[in-house]
């Protein structure tokens, strides 16, 4: 077995925060796990810990909105990260919009897309969603460096990993 810590040391995502919606439910969280996984079609995978509340949101959505942060937004990073939705309503603290197919859209995100969920992959204690982006917003600012797993990694989980 590979030595987790020596593998996701020589590792640096950016992170996101990924939104879901469903039958008058919402929520948010901080993913890691995120990356392009085709180009025709196009196609993101974010990957979600079964254990959060935002899974349980995402299981019953059609679309996800996906958002880039930069590394002056680590306050957003930190209410998505270190809170869980199965405590409080992490989106009343924000300033957010409804999106294509009534996604969860943060105003404040340097960059955004919302993705239709075409299929859902299981991957152990989290479970892959493969997006078909739909709507694209927003846009880095200042060349501001993306908020990445090194800036995060101090933030402690509102829930354990798994």
């Amino acid at each position: 077995m590979a030595d987790t810590d020596v593998f996701t040391g020589r590792l640096d995502p950016d992170m996101c925060v990924v939104t879901a919606a469903a039958d008058g439910e919402r929520d948010g969280c901080l993913v890691g796990f995120s990356s392009q996984c085709s180009i025709s079609p196009l196609r993101y995978a974010v990957w979600l810990s079964r254990v959060n509340r935002t899974f349980r949101v995402a299981c019953r959505a059609d679309v996800l909105a996906v958002h880039l942060l930069t590394r002056d937004q680590r306050d957003l990073a930190e209410l998505f990260g270190g809170r869980t939705g199965d405590e409080e309503d992490k989106l009343a603290r924000t300033d957010w919009v409804r999106g294509y197919g009534g996604a969860v859209v943060l105003r404040d995100a340097a960059a955004w897309f919302v993705g239709r969920v075409v299929r859902r992959t299981d991957g152990g204690d989290h479970v892959g969603f493969v997006l078909e982006p739909v709507e694209v917003g927003g846009e880095r600012r200042d060349g501001t460096p993306l908020l990445r797993l090194s800036d995060a990694v101090t933030i402690r989980p509102g829930h354990p990993a798994h």
